[in-house]
């Protein structure tokens, strides 16, 4: 089916819908993540019979829902953005949230570069020495074979 055949147009808002299939397509996602996001209160499509029709608003939030999650976020703290901003609290509530939660991720992140760091200096010193051994080894062994 055509995306021109699936999706149909919103006479109330003008806007373009989207199917399940289109927006996991899309998003290179599985209709089951989508099926999940609207669980959890993130996604709200309409319904035709058994059918999920998904507005612009959706695909939007679809879209800022997987920037979170690239961000590290859980479902639970975009779903706390998404309330910020839907309240009368408006933009800059959700900027200072989003900035401190922007800021703990951002030490999270580092301290992880720097404990993969000392791993990688660990491995790499203990490989040397391994091959070190290996070489004192082979030539104990040679040695060995001449005498």
């Amino acid at each position: 089916m055509s995306k021109l055949d699936d999706s149909m147009d919103n006479s109330e808002t003008g806007k373009e819908t989207y199917s399940i299939g289109e927006l996991a397509e899309e998003f290179a996602i599985t209709s089951r993540a989508l099926r999940l996001y609207e669980e959890e209160g993130l996604l709200d499509p309409q319904r035709a019979g058994t059918r999920r029709i998904y507005n612009e608003r959706n695909r939007v939030r679809l879209r800022l829902i997987l920037r979170g999650k690239r961000l590290g976020w859980s479902l639970s703290e975009i779903r706390e953005s998404f309330q910020l901003y839907d309240s009368s609290l408006g933009e800059e509530a959700q900027l200072e949230w989003m900035v401190g939660k922007l800021e703990n991720r951002r030490e999270t992140l580092i301290a992880q570069r720097e404990d993969i760091d000392s791993a990688l200096q660990d491995l790499e010193q203990v490989e040397a020495n391994a091959r070190q051994a290996l070489l004192d080894i082979r030539a104990g062994q040679g040695r060995q074979r001449r005498a």
